[in-house]
């Protein structure tokens, strides 16, 4: 993997970038795009932000690369709803998990070279990539009177369109982001009608479940309480799909009665893609560990994705971008200067979204990327 920053003063734009380019096969480019004044209009914000990424396609590193997915973190979905623009083919999303640096927006945007990006209809998008097409789904969600009718209703489309296309949510979803309104009441709902809902498509700890974070997010219609993203691999074969425990360091998830992989690895014959879970300061209990202490509570989250990349084999220097989530607003000054420390070239973006237990003070995830060479699968 190899990094670089690029600063556009005039906009008060930084933009975080990884690489993945192999001798042979297509480049995969990761970019983290942060607004660096937090004084500016919201309208200016986002219009800095699409000058910024005009620019940035233009550079030679992005010829013959086309954007994947573009996810916006903003800090007020319904107000600024109208800012969001789409102006390709790419997925979309959008969850109110408000910059940590005081600003109104930041975006991921995920390129990949030499493929064609086809929308097929609102809120899913594919490309095709050799002997594999990779499907996306976001925004998913519904407007029933609870959480769980909710939840329900979002698995139901999802799974009946994977049924259309003859794949399943067993065999097929390597990921989910599942973000839920007011996290520390209504978690609890989505977690029952999950683990219900899985249960009817075969997905329990005898056989395996998909590796996803859940955490505090907002849509752009308040009376929507949970919104999921999700992505999707048809042509994958399950002996290409592994999933990770690092036992020493963390415990199955459903000892505490929740139903996901602590991480999930996709192998092809000159990658490897590993998918890390949302991971905080916990133990091979299920305890919580350094309660009250942000510090070593991110030390032991990053311990913890060390083991799991560790098991993949890889590494945090085959990281292509990190997603930081604060339950509490004052933490950002301690975990940022830990981050810079001991992690500064890694694309990341810290956000405001409490974790699914009170006394988790951070969670983290990422997207790593490992070069192989397999004879006994097709290229990525």
């Amino acid at each position: 993997m190899t990094y670089k920053n690029i600063n556009y003063n005039d906009l008060s734009i930084n933009i975080q970038l990884s690489f993945f380019a192999p001798k042979n096969g297509a480049k995969e480019i990761h970019c983290m795009v942060l607004n660096n004044n937090p004084e500016f209009p919201t309208e200016i914000q986002f219009k800095h932000i699409n000058i910024a990424l005009s620019r940035m396609k233009s550079m030679p590193d992005f010829e013959h690369a086309s954007c994947i997915w573009k996810r916006f973190f903003v800090s007020d979905a319904v107000n600024q709803a109208k800012y969001l623009t789409e102006d390709g083919n790419e997925a979309i999303s959008v969850v109110q998990q408000a910059p940590m640096n005081g600003t109104k927006v930041a975006v991921w945007l995920y390129f990949i070279e030499n493929c064609v990006v086809t929308k097929e209809k609102e809120g899913i998008v594919s490309f095709r990539r050799g002997s594999y097409k990779h499907i996306i789904h976001t925004q998913l969600h519904d407007k029933s009177a609870d959480i769980i009718q909710q939840t329900d209703a979002i698995f139901d489309r999802y799974t009946k369109d994977l049924s259309e296309r003859k794949l399943s949510l067993k065999n097929n979803c390597i990921r989910t982001w599942i973000y839920v309104q007011n996290v520390d009441i209504q978690y609890a709902g989505m977690v029952k009608a999950r683990r219900e809902y899985f249960e009817k498509e075969d997905l329990r700890p005898e056989t395996h479940y998909i590796a996803s974070t859940g955490i505090e997010g907002r849509y752009i219609y308040p009376e929507v309480l949970v919104l999921m993203d999700t992505y999707a691999i048809e042509g994958i074969g399950q002996e290409q799909i592994t999933f990770l425990h690092a036992p020493t360091h963390l415990n199955p998830t459903y000892e505490y009665g929740v139903t996901f992989e602590r991480g999930a690895v996709v192998n092809y014959g000159d990658r490897r893609h590993v998918f890390i879970s949302g991971t905080a300061s916990i133990n091979n209990k299920g305890e919580i560990v350094h309660p009250q202490d942000i510090h070593r509570q991110t030390e032991r989250t990053l311990e913890n994705i060390h083991a799991l990349l560790t098991e993949a084999e890889s590494g945090m220097q085959d990281v292509a971008q990190m997603i930081v989530y604060l339950r509490d607003t004052a933490d950002t000054a301690i975990v940022s200067k830990y981050l810079s420390e001991h992690y500064p070239d890694i694309p990341q973006v810290m956000v405001w979204a409490p974790v699914c237990r009170p006394g988790w003070l951070i969670e983290i995830e990422c997207i790593a990327i490992k070069q192989t060479d397999n004879k006994l699968y097709d290229n990525f």
